[in-house]
């Protein structure tokens, strides 16, 4: 069977925790965050034939040309592999049901994703390994790197130098989108003009999370900045709150805000509760590393095989 079609799960993150350190000489900000996985993912499905690349999507807000990042890991890993111009005889459709704008990195793992489908289906007899996609991955974008991982991780740097953390024991989450959504750039020249303002301090809370090794405490620098600017965003933790999660935060940049629950029918509860007062709510929950390297392992697409196993049939008759 040639794999000339393959599919794969991109999933969301939350961040557990983020400190925004100093500023760097290239103008990015130096951080300490703990990315955590979930189970809500886009999927992509990339498949090779004639023509120019192209990059499909139904999601009007999402760009179909360069400024994706899933176009830009194409035309990266294009050249890496030695070929030249741009990348073309494979198309990349992605279907999304990762919330844009929200801090739940839609864009970073779509190109994570297709960088590792792209490997398979362009170089199958000795494609790149995760490791060799790594840095890659962090010229694509900070939270790229991540996601070729998943499960709980600390990341560095710009958030693009990954050490794999013990996993969270499993939670589910509730996800608030509110209307406004929140660019990355946004949200951090708020947070410098703030922080150079006011002196602004950091929101503590003690951490809900019950966990081995103690390494996040739910603050997000960038919250009390953006939440200045977006008061809705901080009606949507309130709600979280009241409606029962053991803990709350703005996930990166915002605008998503994550509530976390110990079981189950208080999450649906929780969501039920928060769609009937408007919000949009989303129910997911955490995915630790060997689930989510199983979940979104590469895979020759469902409908290939199907129509593969009726030829064989028909061939066998």
């Amino acid at each position: 069977m040639s794999a000339r079609t393959l599919t794969v799960r991109a999933h969301a993150k939350v961040n557990l925790d983020l400190r925004v350190l100093e500023t760097r000489r290239d103008g990015f900000h130096d951080l300490r965050t703990v990315f955590q996985s979930l189970e809500l993912h886009d999927t992509i499905t990339v498949t090779a034939r004639r023509g120019p690349f192209a990059l499909r999507c139904r999601q009007p807000d999402v760009p179909r040309d360069d400024t994706n990042l899933a176009w830009r890991a194409a035309r990266a890993l294009w050249g890496t592999l030695g070929r030249d111009g741009e990348p073309r005889d494979v198309s990349v459709t992605i279907v999304k049901q990762i919330p844009v704008c929200a801090g739940l990195g839609g864009g970073s793992t779509d190109a994570a994703a297709t960088l590792r489908a792209l490997a398979r289906l362009w170089h199958a007899s000795a494609r790149p390994g995760l490791h060799e996609l790594g840095e890659l991955a962090a010229s694509l974008g900070a939270d790229v790197p991540f996601f070729l991982w998943g499960g709980t991780a600390l990341g560095l740097g710009r958030g693009d130098v990954i050490y794999p953390l013990v996993d969270l024991p499993q939670y589910w989450v509730v996800l608030v989108l509110p209307q406004a959504g929140v660019k990355t750039a946004e949200a951090y020249a708020w947070y410098d003009e703030d922080r150079e303002g006011s002196g602004m301090r950091r929101r503590r809370q003690a951490s809900p999370v019950v966990w081995p090794v103690q390494v996040a405490d739910m603050v997000n620098d960038l919250e009390g900045p953006v939440v200045r600017r977006i008061p809705e965003i901080g009606a949507a933790q309130a709600a979280l709150l009241a409606a029962g999660a053991v803990g709350s935060a703005v996930s990166g940049s915002g605008s998503a805000v994550f509530g976390l629950f110990l079981r189950r029918p208080d999450a649906q509860a929780a969501r039920r509760a928060l769609a009937r007062s408007g919000w949009r709510a989303i129910l997911t929950r955490t995915s630790p590393r060997d689930e989510y390297a199983r979940r979104s392992r590469v895979a020759i697409d469902p409908g290939v095989r199907r129509r593969h196993a009726a030829r064989s049939v028909r061939a066998r008759r």
